[in-house]
């Protein structure tokens, strides 16, 4: 998730069932489009980002050029995944033909006839085979697929560089332990008014998603094994709250303004004046790129004390009502803009031009495969940062295990919100009474799953 990534909620997801159907299309001809056709597709950058925003729209005039008859409309909803109007749009039928899907909505989108089996077209993905194996796996159900990964990721602690200096703490040296990072916080916050050491959501289902980062990286987890019980109400539960309570309460480093959903702490993270958040790369290319974060102020390190880290990601998929002739130009709409080196958004030239932070290990879904060794190499050639700054994060996500989100996570995610949201917002917060009544609420909506 994103954030990355805007979040959505699934609670809708079943009431378009029957208002889109599964069938597949027969196969496209090969060769160019046979015909015209216009294809909606999701994810333009939104005007705020003009030179992101211009770069979206010459990607689009290149395509079309290559692809005669081919017309391309671009929705600029900015985040992408937004869970006021994805739900919605989907239930009513009003998803784009090439829509973007967050990981923990897959399993929701396909199962319910959603998203179009694209089995027989994948070859239209020219790389596709260097796609790494379980990012194409969570996109397969019973052998068919449905989706072309976009984005892999693991979460570690972006922090402010600059911050880290004025506060007389090495950046070269980030912290390893939650205690260091108790400690940068308080030196952080205490370089004046407004200056926030540590940065955390509390709601719009971004607390139960940070929560749930931290837990993993403690060693435990969000239900049982079987995913039919809550597991969050442990010691490591404990601890996440615990250490979130008194370092907004006793240290006084988080500041006193609750953040509830993804922009919130963003924008703020951009502002200059918060010094460290959990998250994956790609926090610093959003915070430069959309808000206005200076590119050499950020690094980012591995996952303190990590036993785990939270592995997230999301996938285009293609609406079930497409015809054979969209579905072929919203593949190579795919392969174009968001699959091939040197192009599109791995037009790391282009994104130094135009002043992005070239050079952050924001997607690992090539893994290290020819075409991720070629990402590589093309994104060190044009690097407008130093790269040294994320070699820590390099080094541990190489060696932390991912762990992939928990079944349901959007709306447990909803339900952690409220001991996020308590501990941070009331200093009485009885954190034993919080865990226990998320954990009633959680096995009641799994009794319900079935």
């Amino acid at each position: 998730m994103r954030r990355s990534t805007g979040l959505v909620l699934v609670t809708v997801l079943g009431l378009a069932a029957t208002a889109c159907g599964s069938g597949e299309p027969a196969a496209p001809a090969a060769g160019g489009s046979a015909q015209a056709v216009t294809i909606t597709v999701a994810c333009q950058p939104a005007k705020t980002a003009p030179k992101e925003r211009q770069a979206w729209d010459d990607d689009v005039a290149t395509f079309m050029k290559e692809h005669p008859g081919v017309t391309v409309k671009s929705t600029d909803q900015q985040p992408c995944f937004d869970p006021k109007t994805f739900g919605p749009k989907l239930a009513g039928g009003q998803m784009e033909t090439v829509f973007v899907v967050p990981v923990t909505n897959y399993n929701d989108v396909i199962s319910q006839g959603q998203a179009l089996d694209i089995t027989q077209h994948t070859g239209l993905v020219k790389n596709w085979n260097d796609l790494r194996t379980d990012a194409r796996e969570l996109v397969t159900k019973d052998g068919k697929v449905y989706g072309v990964p976009n984005v892999l990721y693991s979460v570690g602690l972006v922090y402010n560089r600059a911050l880290f200096t004025q506060a007389g703490l090495d950046p070269d040296n980030p912290p390893k332990t939650w205690a260091e990072v108790r400690d940068a916080a308080k030196k952080i916050a205490g370089l004046g008014p407004g200056y926030v050491g540590y940065g955390e959501y509390s709601g719009g289902n971004t607390g139960g998603w940070h929560f749930t980062q931290a837990i993993y990286g403690r060693g435990g987890d969000i239900l049982t094994p079987d995913n039919s019980k809550a597991a969050f109400n442990s010691p490591e539960g404990k601890a996440v709250l615990q250490t979130l309570h008194d370092m907004r309460w006793v240290d006084n480093s988080m500041g006193n303004k609750l953040l509830i959903g993804w922009e919130s702490l963003m924008v703020a993270m951009g502002g200059g004046k918060v010094g460290m958040m959990l998250g994956a790369p790609d926090v610093v290319t959003d915070v430069v790129t959309k808000f206005k974060g200076k590119v050499s102020d950020y690094g980012i390190t591995g996952f303190p004390e990590a036993k785990a880290s939270l592995s997230g990601g999301e996938a285009y998929m293609i609406n079930p009502k497409a015809t054979p002739e969209e579905v072929k130009a919203g593949l190579e709409w795919v392969d174009f803009r968001f699959n091939t080196v040197g192009k599109g958004r791995f037009d790391f030239a282009r994104g130094k031009a135009i002043g992005n932070p070239v050079g952050v290990p924001d997607n690992a879904v090539f893994g290290d495969s020819p075409t991720g060794q070629a990402l590589q190499a093309d994104r060190v050639k044009n690097a407008s940062l130093p790269v040294e700054n994320y070699q820590t994060y390099v080094d541990a996500a190489a060696t932390i295990p991912p762990k992939a989100e928990p079944a349901h996570a959007q709306e447990i995610y909803a339900v952690l919100d409220v001991p996020m949201s308590a501990v941070l917002s009331r200093k009485d917060a009885n954190i034993d009474e919080l865990l226990a009544d998320a954990e009633t609420k959680v096995n009641n909506l799994l009794a319900a799953k079935g």
